[in-house]
């Protein structure tokens, strides 16, 4: 059959390889199970709509001076970026009946930064030069199988209807615990590589984040820097969300575990959260004109069962994610299969330009090795 490509995954890792398969003439379809691009990238404004000058519900920083191809791959695309504020004095509360502290901020090294505009820039900007036909959403990938011609991969539409679609190789541009979770492969991966995706912490999944937008960064006003921790919660870690065109928030992951978020209920959390960072920055942080709430682990398209329980960070792995039938077949370059900086910005980016560049040049040699024969076989 002639070499198709087949990108299962439109966030970051999905659509940086598809860039390089677009730029390389290589023809691909990309599939998408949500109605939206971005993946754990998703920039909303105070309505929790998805825009292009919004709030990161997903990952926020990255460090350029720590990843430098990641910042060069910024700079590529066109986009602007700026230093996470940290300017002023920074909170900690130790227990529930202890009054907050006040301590002197300290710069921070290496520095964090953020996309102007929000992390979802980065998708926007990937997604624009790529032609619109080669991508698919509200596509859910269900199956993948082998025949004697390659890859039939079957995925269901918004409606509910089942589809197939031939390729010659599928890159799985999602976490390797989603794939084990979603995706019935036939023939089965083996025991080992199944067990592997499946142990694999997907990153944010078991996270859940909050906002409070407000008129103004009133707290640098009073010399803090918008940074605070707490051992007491809901909110252990707080930062200034102010976007850089001036729109006044903060925000805080929630240590509440996800078990127990469920059992609170999200109303609960908010409210809760609100009132710490009453506490915590004064009266006028009880009254947000908005607030906005991400609990990861209620995405299916992101979290499985698997990761109500918190997991670790990922740690690199060189050792290949495919074996046995498939090796041939199928790739994974989702963040978490980065070999330096897995479930980070950083890390899907390396993760889809070394698999699909592999993939790439692995092309290249087999359409080589093809018109080298069509050239022998004319010459003879």
């Amino acid at each position: 059959m002639s070499q198709s490509i087949l990108i299962v995954g439109g966030g970051l890792a999905g659509l940086t390889a598809a860039r390089l398969f677009h730029q390389a003439g290589i023809g691909f379809q990309l599939l998408e199970a949500r109605e939206r691009l971005g993946g754990r990238i998703l920039s909303v404004d105070a309505t929790g709509e998805p825009s292009g000058d919004g709030f990161d519900l997903g990952p926020s920083w990255f460090w350029p001076d720590m990843q430098p191809a990641m910042g060069a791959f910024v700079q590529r695309l066109g986009l602007n970026y700026f230093e996470q504020n940290s300017d002023g004095d920074v909170i900690f509360q130790r227990m529930a009946h202890d009054v907050p502290q006040r301590y002197r901020g300290i710069g921070q090294e290496p520095h964090s930064m953020r996309l102007v505009g929000g992390t979802g820039a980065i998708i926007s900007a990937l997604a624009e030069s790529l032609h619109s036909q080669s991508i698919q959403l509200n596509a859910r990938v269900t199956h993948v199988s082998l025949d004697g011609e390659g890859v039939v991969v079957q995925y269901v539409d918004v409606s509910g209807w089942s589809h197939k679609q031939r390729a010659s190789h599928v890159l799985f541009a999602m976490p390797p615990r989603l794939i084990e979770a979603k995706v019935l492969f036939s023939p089965a991966l083996d025991y080992a590589t199944a067990e592997r995706w499946q142990q694999t912490p997907t990153w944010m999944a078991p996270h859940a984040k909050f906002f409070a937008l407000y008129d103004r960064p009133f707290w640098r006003d009073a010399g803090l820097s918008g940074t605070a921790q707490s051992m007491v919660g809901p909110l252990v870690e707080i930062h200034d969300a102010t976007t850089a065109s001036g729109r006044a928030a903060l925000f805080g992951f929630v240590g509440v575990p996800a078990g127990e978020r469920a059992s609170v209920g999200r109303d609960a959390v908010v409210a809760a959260s609100v009132q710490q960072l009453a506490q915590m920055f004064g009266p006028e942080a009880a009254k947000p004109r908005a607030t906005l709430f991400k609990d990861w682990t209620d995405d299916p398209l992101t979290a499985t069962v698997d990761d109500r329980q918190a997991g670790g960070h990922p740690s690199p792995d060189r050792r290949p994610w495919v074996n046995g039938k498939w090796r041939d077949y199928i790739s994974l370059a989702g963040s978490e299969t980065s070999t330096s900086e897995p479930g980070y910005l950083a890390g899907a980016v390396e993760a889809a330009t070394r698999t699909a560049s592999e993939l790439i040049g692995r092309l290249n040699k087999s359409e080589g090795q093809a018109f080298a024969a069509l050239a022998e076989k004319v010459r003879a």
